[in-house]
């Protein structure tokens, strides 16, 4: 492996998924923060502390080490202040998807690199937005059966059959959607040394 390690301060399947596309090495540590929200009232901001504090957690355990660490935060038109969060459950996923049915959902995806070893810290935020088409309960209950997005903000899975909830997406960068926004990721790896591609 080469000098410096990279580490992926997540366990998120899909955020293992987007840093295989790199194809570098590199090791996840799942950090553990408070989650909850501590007076935030925009989504930027939650999202940005939430992926400091967890590329932080694991610097300060390794700070040789280029850490990465990401959050995102979901929010529906008109509500920006009503932070949409995990289901974890079938009911919730409904309710979700009942709730985003023709609505515009948005997306604050954060992203914080850190070495500490050089003193180097970025961190900033990304933003998507998808509108959902109208959708019926029985179109809600076959794809939350289907794709079990259950541990994701919204209920969905974008790089899966989730794309079919939408009439329309909206962005620079679709990784942001997915919850980690890759082309800045890229940007700055390129920054600390890495040759990507």
């Amino acid at each position: 492996m080469d000098f410096p390690d990279i580490i992926l301060a997540s366990s998120s399947q899909t955020r293992k998924d987007l840093m295989n596309r790199l194809r570098l090495d590199y090791r996840c540590i799942s950090p553990d923060i408070d989650e909850s929200v501590q007076g935030e009232t925009h989504a930027d901001d939650l999202a940005k502390r939430l992926a400091f504090e967890k590329a932080q957690v694991i610097a300060q355990e390794n700070p040789n080490a280029i850490v990465i660490g990401s959050d995102q935060v979901a929010w529906r038109e008109h509500a920006p202040q009503e932070f949409i969060g995990k289901p974890l459950s079938v009911e919730k996923a409904i309710q979700q998807l009942q709730a985003n049915s023709g609505k515009n959902v948005f997306f604050s995806t954060a992203l914080s690199v850190q070495h500490l070893a050089s003193g180097f810290e970025q961190t900033l935020v990304e933003h998507y937005h998808v509108k959902f088409r109208d959708l019926s309960l029985d179109e809600i209950e076959r794809y939350i059966e289907i794709d079990q997005p259950l541990h994701c903000a919204g209920s969905f899975k974008c790089e899966s059959l989730g794309i079919s909830l939408f009439e329309q997406m909206i962005g620079q960068d679709q990784t942001t959607l997915m919850g980690m926004p890759m082309i800045q990721l890229c940007n700055i790896l390129r920054k600390l040394g890495k040759n990507l591609p």
